[in-house]
Formats: structure tokens, sequence, C-alpha cells
């Protein structure tokens, strides 16, 4: 398969712990099992992200502080959801959604969904994250190309997205050659549709890619919910596989 031939250095014995970053579970009441099952000792959060409405919402939202503030004081870091929307929208807006984040629901970081990948947009994407670190310098700023980007992003964030969508492109995808040249713990892997059967093959291509930071779930997109709004149906079989215990 195209993932065995990665090139890249050590990366199948790498000591690095693979852990779960959750890109958008739904809102904590449409899911108040599956925000309170995050705390449970042994489960491999690397980060949540929170997305009340599309972004912060336009008022503070009381659930979604108390979810939050459940998770920060076990420990699990918060990212605010704000969308780029490939450049399309303003730095103004983002910036604007960034405060409310910050005020509203003292988050860690955030992760940059829809981020544009190519060099036109990269002075827009440097100038937007050089502010949110000047907001907090603390950030963990995670952008959320879902392919590989140019390698200039690399420099001014602590995690890629560098893949998400399908199972059926996800096992015959290829890593690119750059990435070779940092860290599992700087990129992310988001998969639906993932069946159960192929979990343990998920997880080796991840390995094998380096990616550290991963999100696999057997739902798809549909026209009411997107694919990370729901638990994944094997979630305890993740923790299993790649946590200290298996949530109960």
């Amino acid at each position: 398969m195209p993932y065995l031939t990665s090139t890249r250095p050590g990366t199948a014995c790498t000591d690095v712990r693979t852990g779960v970053g959750i890109p958008g579970l739904a809102h904590p009441l449409l899911a108040p099992t599956e925000w309170n099952g995050l705390t449970r000792p042994g489960t491999p959060l690397h980060w949540v992200v929170l997305n009340v409405a599309d972004g912060p919402g336009v008022q503070p939202d009381p659930h979604c502080l108390e979810a939050a503030g459940r998770l920060r004081n076990a420990g699990i870091r918060v990212l605010g959801h704000l969308d780029i929307a490939y450049g399309l929208r303003s730095f103004g807006e983002v910036i604007s959604d960034a405060h409310r984040f910050l005020d509203w629901y003292q988050v860690d970081g955030f992760l940059l969904d829809r981020c544009p990948a190519d060099r036109v947009a990269f002075p827009e994407v440097r100038r937007t994250t050089g502010t949110l670190r000047v907001m907090h310098e603390d950030a963990h700023i995670v952008l959320g190309h879902g392919t590989h980007p140019c390698p200039e992003y690399m420099e001014h964030a602590d995690q890629l997205v560098t893949f998400s969508g399908g199972w059926s492109d996800y096992r015959w995808s290829q890593v690119a050659e750059w990435t070779a040249d940092h860290p599992p713990e700087r990129f992310c892997h988001f998969v639906h549709g993932v069946p159960g059967p192929h979990l343990d093959e998920a997880l080796r291509i991840a390995r094998w890619q380096g990616a550290a930071t991963i999100y696999f779930t057997d739902h798809t997109p549909s026209p009411h919910s997107g694919p990370w709004e729901p638990m994944p149906g094997y979630w305890d079989d993740i923790v299993s596989r790649i946590g200290t215990g298996v949530s109960e």
C-alpha cells in the first residue's frame, strides 16, 4: 500500500504516544454523555475543539462554558473553532471570534478550520496566527488544512491537519516528503467512515505517515450533521488501543 512506501525515518518505532484530537463534538445539550465521558481517566485526549454555533456564538452559552471548564479542570486543552473559510472570511471577523472565545470560554488555543494551503494565502494566515499569539501567548494553534500545505505554514502553528476526509481516500494516501523533517506531534489526521475491522489499519497508516494526533470515526457526513459530531461507535476500542485503559 502507498503509505507503507514512505521513507520517513524512524516513524514506525517512535516513542511519541498517539492521542485523539476531537474536531467538533455536538453541542453539550445534544451530547451530554459524550462530553462528560471525555474526562474519564485513561482517555488519550490531546485536545477538544469547542464549536458553539459555527464559532463562539453571539452570547456566552452556559452549557458550553460548563463543558469547557470541566475539561480544562481535568487538564484537557480546549480549542476554539475559527472558520477561515479558505480565506474568504475577513481578518477582523476571525479575530473578533477569537476574542469572544477567550473572553467567554477561556480557551487554550484555536483550530483554524478550512485553512488555505497555498502560498498566496500564506501571508494572511501568518498575520492571523501572529495576532492570536499576541492575544494569548501560550495559545495552541492548529491549522485545519485537511491536506498537505506548502511547508511555510509549519513555522506558524503548533500542529497541521494534513488529512481530513474519508477512509477510502485515507487508506491509499501518501505523505508529503517535507513532513519527514518534523516530529509526529506536529501533525493531525481526521478520518470519517473508518469501518471497525479496519481501525488497526488506520492507526498503522497514521504511525507510518507520522501523525500523532488522530480522530477516526465510523460516521460519515449527512445532510444534517458533520461526521465529527457524534462519538465513534467504537470509541472504547480506540481508547483501549492508544490510551492507558478502556473507558467504562
